[in-house]
């Protein structure tokens, strides 16, 4: 996955994440509704029925390959962050409409700026050979390739 700044230098940050956790967070970019609440569902629902609200999800850090995130929290137990996976945290945020941040410093030492390479960018360009190369890239490429 890409999380891309909306501001700035439109820098990208990728993350490896499972196919489990992709397909939570597709099926919330994609609206599809499941017969049975999946957990990042459940959490929502949780979260409704204590009175609890997801504020913002925020990728703080990177260790040895492995991003961090947290959940900030406002109940009525007061401001909590959480501890949790960016997948997770993304997969949450996207179901409670809630904002998702990198950390400054993170983007800094981590964020791509990526430049569309103009023989690769086209009007007609097709999206099923778009697609296929994307696949051929994630094909070859390993997390370590993003390590600092």
């Amino acid at each position: 996955m890409l999380l891309e700044e909306t501001e700035g230098a439109h820098r990208s940050l990728p993350i490896f994440v499972g196919a489990n956790e992709a397909t939570a967070i597709a099926f919330a970019l994609q609206g599809v509704e499941l017969p049975r609440p999946m957990t990042h569902d459940l959490m929502t629902q949780l979260l409704e029925t204590f009175g609890a609200r997801l504020d913002r999800v925020v990728v703080t850090k990177l260790v040895e390959s492995t991003f961090f995130a947290e959940l900030r929290l406002i109940g009525t137990a007061g401001d909590h962050a959480i501890s949790c996976r960016p997948s997770d945290g993304i997969a949450l945020a996207l179901r409670t409409h809630s904002p998702l941040y990198v950390a400054d410093d993170l983007m800094d030492a981590e964020g791509l700026v990526i430049e569309p390479d103009e023989d690769d960018v086209s009007d007609n360009a097709n999206p099923e050979e778009i697609v296929g190369e994307f696949r051929e890239f994630l094909d070859r490429v390993r997390p370590e390739d993003f390590s600092g």
